[in-house]
């Protein structure tokens, strides 16, 4: 077997642009034929794959999966909304899921390292990149472990995904509400569980804004104190999600609704965390027109 150099290695990933790792392997199978190492990597859709690095991933799901009393709300990019809407996308979506319930990866670095049999997730979605077309990026994901059950939501097929943890048995009251409570948060997006999780700091920056506005307004200083007294309140109800008014019913907040619930189910029902994703938060998208489009594939046809 012919040895693999260090040089062999660059040589192939300036000429592929695959990955230090995925060139030494290609070389090691083909026994240093530079060709048939290149014909490897395009055969896996690593070299394609390498082509869309720089492409912009601003589409894509947000995808919920749970076995056991483990659960997991990952959120899966590509380039085109049509693509994120095939059958194919969301098989890579519920492999990946099936990966990190699997390992446990505490973060996206983690998980693409880990093994699937012979390859790491990075080197399963750099071949996947190769099949659909386009550029596939694993984003972000949150995995809970519960001692009780897990509830999860996915908005019009996956454009925003919620997962609840109950620490309490799954029964007939307490599902009716874990479900509602989904739907809830999916409507309201809270920034927090309870009021006690904000922090001092945010709370000292909101009051300083609302005590300006309402000087601003000209009132006095003494009301002006009772007034941000009121507008904390409705922060409150606002981004905590136990103050918040149940979005089917605004005479209850959902931590009375979670009273109720436990009143008819004899035992007590702990929302312990919460997630959500909406899916694209945050990301760049792709604006191109259809004439620069067809204009670029011309121009690609021609190289």
């Amino acid at each position: 077997m012919a040895a693999i150099s260090a040089k062999d290695v660059m040589k192939l990933r300036e000429q592929t642009g695959a990955g230090m790792m995925d060139c030494k392997n290609a070389l090691t199978e083909a026994d240093g034929d530079f060709e048939r190492a290149a014909d490897i990597l395009r055969e896996r859709g690593i070299a394609k794959a390498a082509k869309r690095a720089g492409k912009i991933a601003a589409e894509g799901v947000v995808y919920a999966l749970v076995e056991g009393n483990s659960g997991v709300l990952l959120e899966v990019n590509c380039e085109s909304d049509f693509v994120a809407k095939g059958e194919k996308f969301l098989e890579i979506a519920n492999t990946v899921a099936k990966q990190i319930l699997a390992h446990k990866p505490a973060t996206v670095e983690a998980l693409l390292a880990t093994d699937m049999g012979g390859k790491t997730v990075e080197s399963y979605v750099q071949e996947q990149t190769g099949v659909i077309g386009e550029k596939v990026s694993v984003r972000r994901f949150t995995v809970y472990e519960t001692n009780g059950f897990l509830e999860t939501y996915i908005h019009m097929g996956g454009t925003m995904g919620v997962m609840l943890d109950f620490d309490c048995p799954a029964n007939d009251v307490t599902k009716e509400l874990a479900h509602n409570l989904a739907l809830h948060t999916a409507f309201t997006k809270p920034a927090y569980l309870t009021k006690e999780e904000v922090s001092a700091e945010t709370l000292e920056k909101e009051k300083a804004i609302m005590m300006q506005e309402v000087l601003n307004e000209g009132k006095p200083a003494a009301i002006a104190e009772k007034i941000v007294l009121g507008k904390i309140n409705k922060y409150y109800e606002e981004n905590c999600l136990m103050e918040q008014k149940f979005v089917k019913d605004d005479k209850v907040t959902v931590k009375q609704l979670i009273a109720q619930a436990a009143k008819e189910n004899g035992a007590p029902i702990t929302l312990k965390q919460y997630v959500f994703y909406v899916m694209g938060e945050g990301l760049e998208k792709k604006n191109e027109d259809l004439s620069e489009e067809v204009a670029k594939q011309v121009e690609a046809m021609k190289k």
